[in-house]
């Protein structure tokens, strides 16, 4: 199983700001969308970076409410992991342990298609383990 089948059953819209959005707008869009994550995009349409609700805790944690005014660019990850339509469940899912993260943005040619969570990964997982199971219990009921 791929990425694309993730996105398949999930879709591809995904909620993005620029670098330069302030932290409070960031922190209003994650709690209105109830969503973990923003992707920031530069203006070309590339990714530039991810803030996640950790990365907000943090920031304002560490710096005080005044730093909801500054832009998100202050805190979000820089050095973004990505992957492709076309990498395995399995892949994905080990760089996400190892690595720890929870988002994953879909980048085809430079562009951003989609992203996916350890929560749609672990669901995929599920599904293929029920599929399974199912198969495999058919298999012996008529066998």
């Amino acid at each position: 199983m791929n990425v694309a089948a993730i996105l398949k059953d999930k879709g591809r819209s995904v909620c993005t700001a620029s670098p330069d959005a302030s932290l409070l707008d960031i922190a209003k869009a994650l709690a209105e969308k109830r969503i973990g994550c923003v992707v920031l995009l530069d203006d070309d349409e590339k990714v530039a970076g991810i803030v996640s609700e950790r990365d907000l805790v943090r920031t304002l944690a560490g710096n005080g409410p005044k730093i909801l005014e500054q832009p998100v660019a202050h805190c979000m990850t820089r050095d973004v992991v990505s992957c492709r339509e076309s990498d395995t469940i399995d892949r994905i899912m080990a760089q996400m342990t190892s690595r720890r993260f929870r988002h994953m943005p879909v980048v085809e040619n430079g562009r951003l298609v989609g992203l996916v969570s350890i929560g749609d990964v672990v669901k995929q997982r599920i599904a293929e383990a029920e599929m399974e199971a199912a198969a495999m219990r058919d298999y012996i009921a008529t066998g």
